[in-house]
């Protein structure tokens, strides 16, 4: 009797957006549903669990020098998973291949013969300051964009002195709590210290903040937060503008926020089911 082959599983390096379930893509929410294993980080909103119902789940994450599991553990759990003709889901705030290894992760699967694929998220560094009503780009204001780290100075020293300020919008990720010390590299490197500055934190969720200054401003430690929610900073002219007063804008996301939308797309009544803790299997 001939023998079934064995199944061939698959990984997916899903991003999951900004935040909000609303602005995940249709491909992600299909991998979710048909997924046997995800595994998801710190600043994946839960409720996305609910669409993989059928599937185990575990928090792979990392915050703050606290990790649940090392790199190469994670990589080892998905490839294992794969072999054994399971669909893996490895599910990423923002996009996977924005700071947040998944590139690392794509050549680990890549060396150990396993199938998989990128399915691109909303990445945070640009939904932050346009759901802030900072456009990043700007004709006549701003022409271009670097997006960097702020965890290594002087990485960012070095990045930085290659630009000549003004005419560029300096988007910072991971570097909230150095921010004065970045907002002095920016000084010494010859932005006028009345520079606009934005800090934009928990975009897409109801906790979102934004913090409007000046380089001087972040210099003196100002737009600082209580705890570790995600903030970016926005540097540049751009950072000044606040292109949220039309009242669509504000009053379809309470309306929202209170009614619990979310689209078609998604399985709203999927979205609307008991939060998955993080951990459960």
């Amino acid at each position: 009797m001939p023998v079934s082959p064995r199944p061939r599983g698959r990984v997916s390096l899903v991003g999951a957006g900004p935040g909000d379930p609303a602005l995940l893509t249709r491909r992600a929410a299909s991998r979710l549903r048909a997924a046997d294993l995800v595994l998801f980080d710190a600043l994946v909103d839960e409720r996305l669990l609910t669409l993989a119902a059928r599937a185990q789940r575990f928090f792979v994450g990392k915050r703050a020098g606290r990790h649940a599991l090392t790199q190469d553990e994670i990589n080892n759990i998905m490839i294992r998973a794969a072999q054994r003709g399971r669909r893996v889901v490895r599910l990423k705030g923002g996009d996977p291949f924005v700071f947040g290894r998944g590139g690392e992760e794509a050549q680990a699967l890549q060396a150990a013969g396993v199938p998989f694929e990128v399915v691109p998220g909303v990445s945070s560094v640009l939904a932050g300051p346009a759901l802030a009503g900072i456009p990043v780009t700007q004709r006549g204001v701003a022409g271009a964009v670097l997006v960097t780290t702020g965890h290594d100075e002087s990485a960012f020293a070095a990045q930085v002195g290659q630009l000549s300020p003004g005419g560029v919008t300096l988007v910072v990720a991971m570097g909230h709590a150095r921010r004065a010390a970045l907002a002095g590299v920016l000084r010494a490197a010859g932005w006028p210290t009345d520079t606009p500055a934005a800090v934009v934190a928990s975009a897409s969720s109801p906790r979102q903040y934004v913090w409007r200054g000046t380089i001087e401003r972040l210099e003196q430690g100002e737009g600082g937060l209580d705890g570790d929610s995600p903030a970016l900073l926005v540097v540049g002219q751009v950072a000044a503008l606040d292109l949220t007063s039309a009242p669509i804008n504000r009053v379809a996301r309470r309306r929202d926020d209170r009614r619990g939308i979310r689209p078609r797309s998604t399985e709203p009544d999927a979205l609307r089911s008991p939060v998955v803790r993080r951990g459960e299997r």
